[in-house]
């Protein structure tokens, strides 16, 4: 089938599948063991904040939310990297376009997701900080779920649009040096022309909006806090602090994660890569296996019941 002259393919290769031939039956068991901690991890604490009434504030719904984020991104990109280590021995993998395009539309929306979950959290911290005697009326449950929808929806609704016109490229390549699909890379396999152009500009407009303004917010949410602590009492600032720490452990971890893809997508945009497949894997498992770490250990509240519940477990 062709359009405008050109190959439209049915189907994409993930040929970074390669570069992992002879170890495919233990990434299998080091991914299958790294999934099912993702997912016992992120539901327990999840479940410790919405069983426990003193969890019921804000703070906790941003967690929660942004553990659930982590959660489902594990649920897109594990079964489907299991299976294809499992089937294809680490070999060339074969993916419908369908597929890679519907894989590529919850990769983009999970991560811009996140990272609007997580200015949306340190506004939540910057008010409870800074305006301590107004946060009550400021941050009121309509508002948080009002915040909530808007961290989830507009990612939702550019992801759908990227990934529409996305689908409607004709390929001139069917090959990807990944392990999984990403929007952006379904772009790059493109003959060019001004739907491309045009897929690219509006690709980088909602990256914009959903990743750079929202970490150009956490940064000035964070600094502000930063100025009052230095200007408040010692134990104020210590427990200022130690609060925002997980965010801010949460919100470089997804960052570098962000980064060092976008440096080598530049760096290597035509040569195939073993560090560009490295960091492929990194950017959605660093974030997925800590994130639930961080949150699970750093916030005393939570960490608090964590220990109670493995506690009683363990005595029945």
């Amino acid at each position: 089938m062709t359009s405008a002259g050109f190959n439209v393919t049915s189907s994409v290769t993930l040929v970074g599948f390669s570069s992992l031939s002879g170890h495919s039956s233990l990434l299998f068991f080091v991914f299958l063991l790294l999934y099912l901690f993702v997912l016992f991890s992120d539901s327990l604490v999840i479940y410790i904040i919405c069983s426990q009434r003193a969890l019921h504030r804000p703070m906790f719904a941003f967690v929660a939310s942004v553990l659930l984020n982590s959660l489902t991104a594990s649920t897109v990109f594990y079964p489907k990297l299991l299976s294809d280590l499992l089937l294809s021995g680490a070999g060339l993998v074969q993916v419908s376009r369908t597929l890679c395009l519907c894989q590529g539309f919850f990769v983009s929306s999970l991560g811009g997701s996140s990272y609007m979950l997580l200015s949306a959290m340190a506004f939540d911290r910057y008010l409870s900080i800074c305006h301590p005697m107004h946060y009550a009326v400021l941050v009121t449950p309509a508002k948080v779920v009002l915040m909530l929808l808007l961290c989830w929806m507009l990612p939702l609704i550019g992801g759908g649009v990227t990934t529409l016109l996305a689908s409607r490229l004709p390929l001139c390549r069917a090959q990807l040096n990944r392990v999984y699909c990403i929007i952006y890379s379904i772009v790059s396999l493109s003959c060019g022309g001004a739907e491309a152009q045009l897929s690219g500009i509006f690709g980088q407009l909602i990256r914009a909006v959903v990743i750079f303004l929202p970490t150009a917010f956490v940064l000035y949410s964070y600094a502000r806090i930063l100025f009052i602590c230095l200007r408040r009492s010692h134990s104020f600032s210590s427990k200022a602090l130690q609060t925002c720490l997980p965010h801010l452990l949460v919100f470089f971890n997804n960052s570098i994660s962000v980064c060092l893809d976008l440096l080598l997508r530049r760096l290597q945009s035509n040569r195939e890569s073993d560090s560009t497949l490295i960091t492929s894997i990194l950017m959605i498992l660093v974030p997925t296996v800590l994130n639930p770490v961080v949150y699970g250990l750093k916030l005393k509240e939570v960490f608090t019941h964590v220990k109670r519940l493995l506690r009683c477990r363990r005595d029945s």
